[in-house]
């Protein structure tokens, strides 16, 4: 028989039974259908000897991107594919490169420990009708892996541990730090929208620019490494993998670029809560949930977000809020209607900190910036909550050696003696420093800078002078009123006296 012929002979074959696949789905019934394919799939079993195990895109009620889909991708876009004749590339946004993977319905040979297996991307296409120009959301993808049954125990258990952890590796190379703020409650009731909205993060802060003591950074950089090394000492311990950080300081001492240096260093996500959109406890922990591990959770100037201070109201005000309540002239007076303001209360808020839900994932790193430590109830900041307190506080000499290198990108000068006394003599922000020491023209070396920096100094000294004289005779003042008003009531006493005794005579 020629080739020819054995082709049309299979071809025959084929047809035919697609003809017969083609009546026996149209007139079998379902359920006669239903068991006579279980059987020819259990007889099929017998003679074929490959297994397949099937990895769809999404899964759960909820319909959630099925990690290990994402991870087996990722592998396969550096491995498997490279093999693959047919590939399509995608622009992943949070990806620094572009993204290669098999096509749909591609198939591509994997080696592992000698043993061979074979990777498929499948796509079914949904039957129902749409007019979109997009594929449909019931458009199912699934990787699809076959290999011998007699390599069962290495494939589903040393390979495809393998493949998870290099996919999961390859994911954090290739991705980019993300910010996230949380969006209005309103917004949540979409099944698809996000209780969080994202950019990419790309603040260049770094340890090596931060205005701080050398000693200062190496003491929580250190930290910051033991604390992302120590999940087995997290779980011996019983305690979440969580650490908390208060930042306290004046305006413009870089809490905020602390907090981009931190995520640069451990590569984290930051999260930027905004505590005054959140409606209620309930929703805080919503949003705790969603925030996912290797991430950052900052609550900038806590002190000013909501009132968390735990003083207890007094009678005469608990009175005058229920007055507000019922009174709706006065509540629009205080700032319009009072259900639209946030019902976060401290308890909610402790609890999000270290309270049941806060074991929800791990690697988190909790923050609190404020500009008045003394402001905020003793129980949200103690140790086990913000287990360490770090102070930025004025700019030191050190500190200006770093602005000064970053600046102006100077080692030493003459004029760097004068600078150093005047920090000691006077407080200035790094922040502040920082501006003077900016160039402002290309004219503008780093003589001038430093000479503007120096008469800066010099003008906030002067200024902190007056301002410590001007209190000093406040004092006085109110030291002599006392005085002066008594003097006044015994003359009026006086003068009184001999009032009566004029009339008496």
């Amino acid at each position: 028989m020629t080739a020819f012929e054995t082709w049309s002979h299979l071809g025959s074959v084929l047809a035919g039974l697609m003809f017969a696949w083609a009546v026996f789905k149209q007139y079998f019934p379902p359920h006669l259908r239903m068991h006579i394919e279980a059987y020819a799939h259990k007889a099929v079993g017998h003679v074929y000897p490959y297994i397949q195990i099937t990895f769809p895109e999404f899964t759960g009620e909820r319909l959630e991107r099925c990690e290990a889909y994402s991870a087996i991708q990722n592998y396969l876009s550096t491995s498997a594919s490279a093999r693959a004749k047919r590939l399509k590339a995608e622009s992943v946004k949070d990806s620094q490169s572009l993204v290669l993977s098999m096509d749909e319905n591609e198939e591509v040979v994997d080696e592992f420990e000698g043993v061979k297996l074979w990777w498929s991307s499948n796509l079914i296409v949904s039957q129902k009708p749409t007019f979109s120009l997009y594929p449909s959301p019931d458009d199912r993808r699934f990787y699809r892996l076959t290999f011998h049954r007699s390599h069962r125990d290495l494939i589903t258990g040393s390979y495809i541990k393998h493949v998870l952890e290099k996919g999961k590796a390859v994911a954090a190379d290739n991705r980019q730090r993300k910010l996230f703020t949380n969006n209005p409650s309103s917004n949540w009731g979409h099944y698809k929208a996000s209780k969080w909205s994202h950019v990419v993060f790309e603040h260049p802060a770094t340890f090596d620019t931060l205005a701080m003591e050398p000693s200062k950074k190496r003491q929580i950089m250190n930290d910051l490494l033991k604390f992302q090394q120590a999940k087995e000492y997290y779980a011996r311990i019983g305690k979440a993998w969580k650490r908390g950080y208060l930042l306290y300081g004046p305006p413009g001492t870089g809490k905020s670029t602390m907090i981009a240096a931190m995520a640069n260093f451990l590569n984290y996500d930051v999260y930027d809560l905004e505590l005054t959109t959140v409606k209620d406890n309930t929703e805080l922990r919503k949003l705790l949930i969603e925030t996912s591990a290797k991430s950052i959770i900052v609550i900038e100037d806590i002190d000013c977000s909501l009132d968390l201070t735990g003083q207890r109201k007094t009678k005469k005000q608990e009175k005058d809020e229920d007055e507000e309540k019922a009174d709706p002239v006065k509540r629009m007076v205080k700032g319009g209607d009072e259900s639209k303001d946030s019902k976060v209360t401290l308890s909610g808020l402790l609890n999000f900190i270290d309270g049941l839900w806060s074991a929800c994932g791990g690697e988190r790193i909790i923050v609190f910036t404020t500009n008045y430590v003394e402001k905020l109830d003793p129980a949200l900041i103690r140790r086990g909550r913000m287990d360490k307190h770090i102070e930025m506080s004025y700019c030191c000499y050190e500190s200006f050696k770093v602005l000064v290198r970053n600046y102006l990108d100077v080692e030493s000068h003459p004029l760097f003696a004068t600078v150093r006394r005047l920090l000691e003599e006077t407080k200035m922000t790094p922040a502040d420093v920082a501006e003077n020491l900016m160039p402002k023209s290309d004219d503008e070396d780093e003589e001038a800078c430093l000479e503007g920096l120096i008469e800066a100094l010099e003008k906030a000294k002067e200024d902190a002078r007056k301002k410590s004289e001007e209190e000093e005779e406040e004092k006085a003042a109110a030291a002599e009123a006392p005085a002066a008003s008594a003097m006044t009531e015994k003359e009026e006493q006086q003068k009184l006296s001999e009032v009566k005794e004029s009339d008496v005579r």
